[in-house]
């Protein structure tokens, strides 16, 4: 389907529950077609958006962190997202200004598997399909900061 064919999609009207089923069975084609097309936008703007939503701050009282998310491919070739965590708190924005303690950069279909808990990071990590940078220790935890609905 065409980018004119697609039909008004909404990310925010589906339920964070449903979203890992979904991921789960779409092709690799399937979901880097999506994540080049215009809902690319909306997709990463519900995802951060919801992070805070998802943030166990109870797994942060010891964490004062700056993440950075690349995540490639787009029309503009990529998009680069922060999520800082501080004072048991997250926050997220398309504005990366903080030092990140790491980076974390890999395509859009693999974002999606990875933060729906459809890929295991160090696996993507060890395939090449995930660049780390910054303190890699401190990226293995990051699944075990947010609630990931599965």
């Amino acid at each position: 389907m065409s980018a004119q064919e697609q039909p008004q999609f909404d990310p925010s009207a589906i339920k964070v529950e449903e979203v890992p089923a979904l991921i789960a069975s779409a092709s690799d084609e399937q979901l880097n077609e999506m994540m080049s097309g215009p809902l690319r936008d909306d997709i990463l703007k519900e995802i951060f958006t919801r992070m805070d939503e998802h943030f166990k701050p109870g797994s942060a009282a010891d964490i004062d962190a700056v993440i950075h998310w690349k995540v490639t491919g787009g029309a503009d070739g990529g998009d680069h997202w922060e999520t800082v965590i501080k004072d048991g708190k997250c926050t997220t924005s398309n504005e990366p200004q903080g030092n990140p303690r790491v980076t974390l950069e890999t395509d859009g279909a693999n974002f999606l598997k990875l933060v729906t808990n459809n890929a295991n990071g160090p696996l993507l990590f060890m395939s090449g399909k995930l660049k780390v940078q910054g303190d890699i220790p401190f990226s293995a935890r990051i699944p075990s900061l947010f609630t990931i609905p599965s």
